[in-house]
């Protein structure tokens, strides 16, 4: 019997997704005589408890009886509950100093933990996650970031509305000037974005053109791993190897620096991986970015002028191009960064509906029959001991 319990997030700020909705709950209790379902109750979730209980699912406190908690963010260490099996993004994996005291908890409790990042497939495309709507809200937000330093439009806040498909119709009537924008990356968050860009009618264009045009209607080039990428001797680009040996691979993105306006960033980074500028290109004339969307949000990583995360409440920073340090946004001598750590969270109901589909597509037929090559890859510790696949993190998580 596979007991699962959704968790109630205690990370602060709360976030308010959750793994599976109320109906997603339901169909897996009718469905299948082996699964049950348990939820904490939550004042935060952007489905209500009441919606839950609507579906048939229980509420309670008292988590004990489940084999699997189902969560989002990070647990607190002390909602944490002794030799249980967790699954959530825990953040540890680039070994980040903020969890690492996390890291120590769980194997002090014999946790054995499940991270949704390090769920692949054989081709180590990532299965599930928000990157979608993480794109979609930021590409928004990047725009309407655009739109207050040009005044050339306005666009509202998407927590403002009920979901995507409201969102969408925000969109008919808008003009946008004739910007070029450059979208980084392949995956999720990037189909996020050019879906935004769609929706606003921004033309996609060849690089070749982007580079050496200027256009009467708003464009945008997308550049993937090889146009952004090659190797410092062989001026190749191989997925794989750029992965393990990024130190070997030059950048070809300053190019585009003086013919952007916008910069909607969603490419993976990874420590010694070349960054997309240097700050000493914001000091330069040419350099013509004004507005940039870092969706994959990365400190200090692909966009240097990342400064840190922004919040919800307050998601665009200015950063002086002359001293690089952190400004009101919007005013002169300074490019805008949006730099929000959990987009999706305006979407939250959609996004989770999303999230949940996968879980259930992909993994929870996996963690039903055990023994899954996808589940023991994605698994960091087991009964509070690092697998083989994590075993890099033994110093990090104070193991020999």
């Amino acid at each position: 019997m596979l007991v699962i319990g959704l968790i109630r997030e205690g990370k602060i700020p709360a976030d308010n997704r959750v793994a599976l909705t109320p109906a997603q709950c339901k169909f897996l209790t009718k469905n299948f005589a082996h699964i049950q379902i348990k939820v904490q109750p939550s004042p935060n979730r952007c489905y209500k408890d009441a919606e839950y209980k609507q579906a048939g699912i229980e509420l309670t406190e008292d988590l004990s009886e489940c084999n699997l908690l189902l969560g989002i963010k990070e647990v607190p260490v002390s909602q944490l509950i002794p030799d249980k099996r967790y699954m959530f993004f825990s953040h540890t994996k680039k070994m980040q100093p903020v969890n690492q005291g996390l890291m120590h908890a769980m194997v002090k409790k014999n946790i054995t933990l499940i991270d949704y990042e390090c769920l692949e497939h054989k081709d180590g495309q990532r299965i599930i996650g928000f990157g979608f709507f993480a794109g979609i809200v930021g590409a928004h937000n990047g725009m309407m970031a655009y739109g207050k330093r040009s005044g050339e439009f306005q666009l509202e806040r998407v927590h403002q509305v009920k979901d995507y498909l409201e969102l969408i119709h925000t969109y008919f009537g808008l003009k946008l000037p004739p910007v070029k924008i450059a979208v980084t990356g392949s995956g999720r968050v990037a189909h996020g974005i050019l879906e935004i860009m769609n929706l606003m009618d921004a033309q996609e264009v060849e690089p070749e053109d982007y580079l050496s045009r200027e256009f009467d209607y708003p464009v945008y080039v997308q550049l993937k791993g090889a146009g952004l990428y090659r190797h410092k001797i062989t001026g190749a680009y191989s997925r794989d190897h750029f992965h393990h040996h990024p130190e070997e691979y030059e950048c070809l993105f300053e190019k585009y620096c003086s013919t952007t306006d916008i910069l909607m960033n969603g490419i993976y980074w990874g420590k010694g991986m070349p960054r997309l500028f240097t700050m000493d290109m914001l000091k330069q004339p040419g350099f013509r970015i004004s507005t940039i969307a870092d969706i994959t949000d990365d400190k200090n990583g692909s966009v240097p002028c990342n400064l840190g995360d922004s919040t919800i409440a307050d998601p665009v920073y200015g950063v002086n191009k002359m001293t690089g340090e952190k400004t009101a946004p919007y005013t002169e001598g300074c490019i805008d960064v949006m730099a929000v750590g959990n987009l999706p969270n305006e979407l939250p109901r959609d996004a989770s509906r999303f999230f949940g589909e996968q879980l259930i597509k992909y993994i929870l037929a996996d963690i039903r029959k055990g023994d899954s090559e996808i589940i023991n890859k994605a698994t960091i510790l087991r009964e509070g001991k690092l697998t083989a696949h994590f075993e890099y993190l033994s110093e990090y998580a104070g193991v020999e």
